[in-house]
């Protein structure tokens, strides 16, 4: 076991620019006079150091799946505005909507709480590969080996989470060649103070989405707050702001091509392991898949929102979400196709497999690479089952909600350590959160629409990929006009999507909840059934994936002989870049940074492009004040870099050399999506909002002068006070 471990970190000693999602553990081992030639006037251990968990990384912050930075010294955190959407929606109504009006907090009082919204500070990551790897007994079959590892990572982390206000968690990096315990300070008063009008925050909206050149202000302001004696509390009045033991200072002279910058956050997950016929089945069948059932529930949430002021508003978030994933499929789609990465895969897995066929040390990772293969080919048999008992687990609220309550019921009678682990009493106030924040997610027309669709996909499936629980509610052959009254009745009956009910329920057992006679809650209890078997399966193929992935990964790092870093998974990372253009297409090319005057150019005044009438004022009179870029003779609005960055990124803060906010990174270009399964130094560019386009909307536009002084900007001057 030591021996794989200096392994791994022997190979990720050195640095590279551009490619590489680098760990705070590898931050020391990288080559610092390197990183100081290409731009950083830090040392590595400015960026993170261990022993005291502080630097830059100690700033960066993860914001419910986002990422974010603290900007002052009082808990201020910029993240983006699609982050921040959640909260926003929560406080928006038809007489009052914040999603398109904006909201700016001129006090403290007015600032605004996120219900559910948590903030979580990293203090310290742990190697434990050693004790997750001995809780596996001896001859444990797949699904034994898995369920001891949860068990391992539940004590681990219930023995991590004794102190207050911390959430822990362990993750894997190469399929399971190393576990870390990462731990981190979790805020739980999280509330609102800046919002740009949605026509700013998503200014293009879905037209420009992953799209070059853009134009959007994509940020949004938030604030931590903590009880009065500095300990992490719930919503509370006598609250008070959350003292940042680091922060990100503002550059207003931002960047110019060709500059160094960082962005550091929490990407979610890449795909650069996968074996290349996995690579292939994403292609082929998954990507494709999303496009067809996601783009059907677009076009069902757009058209009954359409007709309700409030059905808008409802729909707006989960609307926001399936739009980001559909072009996000179509964007892997494309670019999978277009890098030939399955065929480069390919040809990278036969360069080690003809390698490792020579050395009989890796005959175990020759065989561990079949043993994958084939649980592909089986897993392929029932793809598009799960795919749809994933939709309608994830896609409705009605089904959705239903089955989560009988969970909650079946998993509560069971020792904590015992349960799943999204049910164990550490995760009761997120579930609590969840099924009331759904209720302002909720609109009945809509989500029925939306079951029937799943519905009728399911009733088409063919004999050995039936959905039980579909058949015994909807019957086996599917009718328009049946399965819509069925769908009706399920709602009419039930009081699942009643707030106050759901809340009872949440608290009932399998007994009580069957007593209901509910018939939402009846569709639950099949469809949890259905789950729990395909979780099963899924804990099955981790507990394989442990057992075989780590052989065939070690193969591959030795044939490769340089750095490489892990593949994302949801941990804090850093990825360094340069400020620059690309080439899209042949005969074209575009410049890395944006300006006011192309907010105005695509102004139509209708949607997508309808800028507020103030932001154009303030634009057609030049109110440039201090943030006015000498060289492009405006106001910069976005710029790109050639970060390696994936979801997850979202509100990542974007850095110069001098660990200074110089931009929130919030987008990558379209030829960059399938960055996940490969990065491309020609293409790989990430899209930021510029601190300087943050600071001229707060100054120009908002004459936010508190907020202004807070981040240590005097308003008509370019100055910067570091605190």
């Amino acid at each position: 076991m030591k021996k794989a471990l200096l392994f791994l970190s022997l190979l990720s000693a050195p640095a590279l620019a551009g490619e590489g999602k680098w760990t705070p553990q590898q931050v020391l081992q990288l080559d610092a006079a390197a990183l100081k030639k290409q731009g950083l006037q830090l040392s590595p251990q400015k960026l993170w150091d261990p022993k005291r968990g502080t630097g830059l990384l100690a700033g960066t912050v993860n914001v419910g799946g986002c990422s974010g930075a603290f900007i002052s010294e009082a808990g201020l955190v910029i993240t983006n505005h699609h982050c921040a959407f959640s909260i926003i929606q929560e406080h928006s109504t038809p007489q009052r909507d914040l999603l398109t009006q904006g909201f700016l907090a001129r006090t403290r009082e007015e600032e605004l709480p996120g219900k559910g919204a948590r903030i979580q500070v990293p203090r310290a990551f742990t190697d434990v590969t050693k004790q997750m790897l001995e809780a596996v007994p001896a001859g444990a079959d797949d699904l034994a080996r898995q369920k001891a590892l949860e068990r391992k990572e539940k004590e681990l982390v219930a023995e991590c989470e004794k102190r207050p206000a911390t959430r822990c968690k362990v993750a894997r990096f190469e399929g399971g060649l190393q576990f870390t315990l990462l731990d981190s300070v979790e805020l739980a008063d999280v509330r609102l103070v800046y919002a740009p009008p949605r026509s700013v925050g998503e200014y293009g909206g879905e037209e420009d989405n992953w799209m070059w050149p853009r134009h959007t202000g994509d940020f949004s302001i938030l604030r931590a707050y903590v009880a009065p004696d500095g300990s992490a509390a719930q919503f509370s009045a006598q609250n008070v702001p959350y003292k940042a033991e680091f922060f990100f200072p503002l550059a207003p002279e931002g960047v110019k091509p060709d500059d160094f910058v960082m962005v550091l956050g929490y990407p979610g997950i890449t795909f650069r392991a996968m074996l290349a016929d996995e690579m292939a089945d994403r292609q082929s069948r998954y990507y494709p898949r999303v496009i067809d059932v996601y783009g059907e529930l677009i076009r069902i949430l757009e058209e009954q929102g359409e007709k309700d002021p409030a059905g808008k508003i409802a729909v707006a978030s989960n609307l926001k979400s399936l739009h980001n994933r559909y072009k996000n499929a179509g964007g892997q789609l494309a670019g999978l196709k277009r890098g030939h990465l399955v065929e480069k895969q390919r040809e990278a897995e036969a360069a080690v497999v003809a390698w490792a066929s020579t050395r009989k040390e890796w005959a175990a990772a020759l065989q561990a690479r079949t043993e994958l293969l084939a649980l592909r080919d089986e897993d392929a048999k029932t793809f598009e089952r799960n795919f749809l008992l994933d939709a309608l687990r994830g896609a409705t609220k009605g089904p959705g909600l239903a089955a989560m309550l009988v969970r909650m019921a079946q998993e509560r009678v069971k020792p904590d350590l015992e349960r799943e682990p999204e049910f164990m009493e550490r995760e009761l106030p997120r579930q609590k959160d969840r099924l009331e924040r759904e209720q302002k997610n909720f609109f009945p027309p809509a989500d029925k629409r939306v079951v029937l669709a799943l519905v009728r996909r399911a009733q088409a499936l063919g004999g050995g990929e039936r959905i039980a629980a579909i058949d015994k509610a909807f019957g086996h052959t599917f009718s328009e006009k049946d399965a819509s009254a069925k769908v009706d009745a399920l709602y009419a009956g039930s009081k699942v999507m009643d707030l106050a009910e759901r809340q009872k329920m949440a608290g009932e057992s399998e007994a009580q909840l069957r007593a209901r006679k509910d018939p939402l809650l009846e569709l639950g209890f099949d469809l949890a059934a259905e789950l729990v078997a395909l979780d099963d399966l899924r804990d099955r193929r981790e507990g394989s994936g442990v057992r075989l992935m780590p052989q065939w990964r070690r193969a591959v790092l030795a044939h490769a002989g340089k750095p490489v870093a892990p593949d994302a998974n949801g941990t804090l990372r850093v990825t360094f870049a340069k400020v620059k253009g690309y080439a899209p297409r042949d005969g074209a090319f575009y410049l890395p940074q944006t300006t006011l005057a192309g907010v105005l150019e695509k102004n139509t005044g209708e949607e997508p492009f309808d800028a507020p009438s103030k932001v154009v004022a303030a634009a057609e009179a030049r109110k440039y004040g201090p943030w006015l870029d000498p060289r492009l003779k405006d106001v910069p609005v976005n710029f790109l870099a050639d970060a390696d960055t994936t979801g997850g990124n979202s509100g990542s803060p974007t850095v110069n050399g001098k660990g200074q906010l110089v931009g929130v990174n919030f987008d990558r270009v379209w030829e960059n999506v399938s960055n996940d399964f490969g990065y491309n130094p020609d293409v790989a560019r990430n899209v930021n909002v510029d601190v300087r386009y943050v600071l001229w909307l707060l100054d120009q536009v908002e004459d936010a002068d508190a907020l202004l002084r807070e981040l240590g900007v005097r308003k008509g001057a370019q100055a910067q006070e570091r605190r």
